[in-house]
């Protein structure tokens, strides 16, 4: 809850003492073998865990990405996985293709048949260039 707190109104205060509350809750030993080993672990890490105190519009939570990822799992459990590395890496990149014109709403068919030159198919830039244009615009 507090880091919430810090996300709405981020000080440099608040900063520091939240960077302590983790160095308190993490440097701490139990005296259980396992316990404190998770705990070192997890204050090794404690730069990626506290990066919302550097860039507080950085997500609390992995869903976003998570989401990008469940169609390719999906597809290979429903498919039983591909013949060849190569076969592996053409999925993988139709399905990022798709799932990144979903997040755009552009059509994927769309996109694809102006990739490929099918007469008749609809004008659709490159997708490097969408999302460019789009973070520039508020």
């Amino acid at each position: 809850m507090r880091v919430k707190v810090y996300r709405a109104d981020p000080t440099s205060r608040r900063r520091t003492e939240l960077r302590a509350r983790f160095d308190r809750i993490f440097r701490r030993r139990t005296g259980f073998a396992t316990l404190d080993r998770l705990l070192a672990r997890l204050h090794a890490n404690k730069p990626e865990l506290l990066m919302v105190l550097d860039w507080p519009e950085v997500p609390l939570h992995t869903n976003g990405s998570e989401n990008d990822i469940r169609c390719q799992v999906t597809k290979r459990k429903v498919s039983g996985g591909t013949r060849s590395d190569v076969g592996r890496d053409c999925r993988d990149a139709f399905l990022g293709m798709a799932k990144t014109c979903a997040k755009l709403r552009i059509g994927f068919w769309d996109y694809l048949g102006h990739r490929l030159a099918i007469p008749g198919c609809q004008l659709v830039p490159f997708l490097p260039s969408i999302v460019s244009m789009r973070c520039r615009s508020p």
